[in-house]
C-alpha cells in the first residue's frame, strides 16, 4: 500500500516539474519574442542607416584599392591616410559579414567591396618574400611603412579572410586563408608555452630586447587582447576550413583566454604577460578593460560553439567576469561602461568608448539569453538605450568615438584604430541572437 502512494507521489511531482519546465520555456520564448520586436528594427535600423550606409559611400578606395579610414568627427575627408592591417582587416570582415547575414538588400554590393578589401590585402600588404601582412602602408600600398609583423593584425587578416570566404564560397580564398594558417602554425606558434608569440621582424626572425612591439611593451610579451583577437579569428577560420589542427588551436586558446589572462584573486583579466604567461602587473598594467572581459566572454561563448564543446563549465567564469565589470565599471544611472580602473576600485578612467559599449550589449544579450537573469537585460537595455541616444550620430553617421564623463562627445570617426567592426559586429551579432528561438 505504502509504495503504491509513494510511486502515485511521485508521478503527481513529475507532472508539476515537466509543467513548470515547459511553463518556463514557454515565458522564455514569450520573452524572446516580445524582445526581437522591440529591438530587430531599431538594430537594424543603425546597422544598415547609420554604420554600414556611412563606410559603403564614403570607404571604398577604388583608386589604390582597399579602403580609406580618414574622417573627422562630422564625417568630414581628412585625406587618403595610411593603410594599417588591422582597419584594413576588419573593413573586409564587416562587408563579408554584412553579406553572409543576407546583406539587408545590398548583399551584391556589399560582397563587391569585400572583394575590394581582400584584393588589396593580398596584393598590397601581403609579403610575397616571407609570407604574412606589413603591419602599415602607404595610401596606394606600395610603400611599406611598417614592415614587421605582429600577431594581433595577422589575426584580424585571418578573421578577415575566413569571413570573406564564408560570404563568397571563394575556394581561392579558403586556399589562400589555410596557407596562411599554416604559415602562422610554423612562424608563431609557441609550442613550449602555449598561445603564440607576437612580435617578428619582416622575415619573422626575433626583435632585439630593446625594441618595442607595434603594440607597445617589450617584444617577447603575449598579450590578452592578441590572443582574444587571435579567438575570434581561429573560430572562423575553423568554421570555414574544419581543420583539426584548426580546432586544436581554437580549444588551447579558450584555455587562455578563461585560464591564464584571469587574475582569479580578482575575477578579471589582465592584459600584459611573458612568454611563459607569467603575468605583467608593475604600474599601469594592473588595472582591468571592463570591455575587453566583456568582448572576452561572449567570445568565448562562441568560439565553444564553433568547436562543439559545452559552455556550462565556463559559466561561473563568464558571471565572475561580468559581476566584476559590473560593480566597477558600470554607469548604473545613465547606462554603459566606462574605459577601465584599477583592482577592486572603481573606475578612474570614465570615459565611455565606442566599442566598449557595442561588446557590451552583445555580452549582456549572450547572457541574458544563457541564463535567463534579468539583470543582463536590463544591463542590454539601459547600454543599448545610452548607445541609440548619444553614441550613434545620426545626423553625419557613424558612432562618435568617445562620451567624456561631463557627457562631451570626442574624437574622429575613422582612423588607424577605429573603423566599422565593433559596432557593425554588435549590431550583427544582436540580431542573430534575436533570430534564435527560446
Amino acid at each position: 500500500m505504502f509504495h503504491d502512494e509513494w510511486r502515485t507521489i511521485r508521478k503527481c511531482l513529475a507532472l508539476v516539474i515537466v509543467s513548470l519546465l515547459t511553463s518556463q520555456v514557454s515565458i522564455r520564448a514569450q520573452d524572446q519574442s516580445a524582445l526581437a520586436k522591440t529591438y530587430t528594427p531599431k538594430l537594424e535600423k543603425i546597422l544598415t542607416e547609420n554604420i554600414a550606409a556611412f563606410w559603403y559611400t564614403k570607404s571604398l578606395d577604388r583608386k589604390n584599392g582597399g579602403y580609406i579610414i580618414n574622417f573627422g568627427p562630422r564625417g568630414e575627408p581628412k585625406g587618403e591616410g595610411t593603410k594599417m592591417i588591422v582597419t584594413q582587416a576588419r573593413m573586409v570582415w564587416l562587408f563579408s559579414r554584412l553579406a553572409r547575414a543576407g546583406g539587408y538588400g545590398r548583399q551584391r554590393e556589399y560582397l563587391e567591396a569585400a572583394e575590394l578589401g581582400y584584393r588589396f590585402l593580398t596584393e598590397k600588404m601581403w609579403d610575397r618574400k616571407n609570407g604574412g601582412f606589413y603591419w602599415e602602408v602607404d595610401p596606394t600600398g606600395d610603400q611599406k611603412l611598417k614592415p614587421r609583423k605582429h600577431l594581433y593584425g595577422q589575426a584580424f587578416a585571418l578573421y578577415a579572410i575566413s569571413e570573406y570566404y564564408l560570404a563568397s564560397r571563394n575556394k581561392e580564398v579558403l586556399d589562400f586563408a589555410v596557407r596562411f594558417f599554416n604559415l602562422l602554425e610554423t612562424k608563431s606558434h609557441d609550442k613550449v608555452y602555449g598561445g603564440y608569440i607576437e612580435f617578428f621582424n619582416e622575415d619573422w626572425t626575433t626583435p632585439p630586447r630593446t625594441e618595442t612591439s607595434y603594440m607597445s611593451g617589450e617584444p617577447g610579451w603575449k598579450l590578452m587582447n592578441t590572443h582574444l583577437h587571435l579567438l575570434e579569428a581561429m573560430t572562423t577560420f575553423y568554421r570555414a576550413a574544419k581543420l583539426p589542427l584548426a580546432r586544436e588551436r581554437l580549444l588551447e586558446l579558450i584555455t587562455i583566454e578563461s585560464n591564464a589572462v584571469v587574475r582569479k584573486d580578482i575575477g578579471a583579466c589582465t592584459d600584459k604577460y611573458e612568454r611563459d604567461w607569467t603575468p605583467r602587473l608593475d604600474g599601469e598594467y594592473a588595472r582591468v578593460s571592463y570591455g575587453h572581459d566583456l568582448e572576452n566572454i561572449w567570445l568565448l561563448i562562441d568560439a565553444c560553439d564553433a568547436a562543439g564543446v559545452s559552455n556550462r563549465p565556463l559559466l561561473d567564469l563568464y558571471r565572475t567576469l561580468f559581476d566584476y565589470s559590473l560593480r566597477y565599471g558600470y554607469d548604473h544611472e545613465n547606462g554603459g561602461f566606462y574605459d577601465s580602473g584599477a583592482f577592486n576600485k572603481a573606475a578612474d578612467k570614465r570615459n565611455k568608448i565606442w566599442w566598449v559599449e557595442a561588446e557590451a550589449i552583445v555580452s549582456a544579450l549572450y547572457m541574458y539569453r544563457m541564463t535567463g537573469d534579468a539583470k543582463y537585460l536590463a544591463v542590454f537595455e539601459k547600454t543599448f538605450g545610452f548607445i541609440e541616444k548619444r553614441i550613434v550620430d545620426w545626423q553625419h553617421g557613424e558612432w562618435h568615438a568617445v562620451i567624456t564623463p561631463d557627457g562631451r562627445t570626442e574624437g574622429d570617426k575613422a582612423h588607424a584604430w577605429k573603423a566599422g567592426y565593433h559596432q557593425g559586429r554588435a549590431m550583427i551579432e544582436c540580431l542573430e541572437i534575436l533570430k534564435q528561438k527560446g
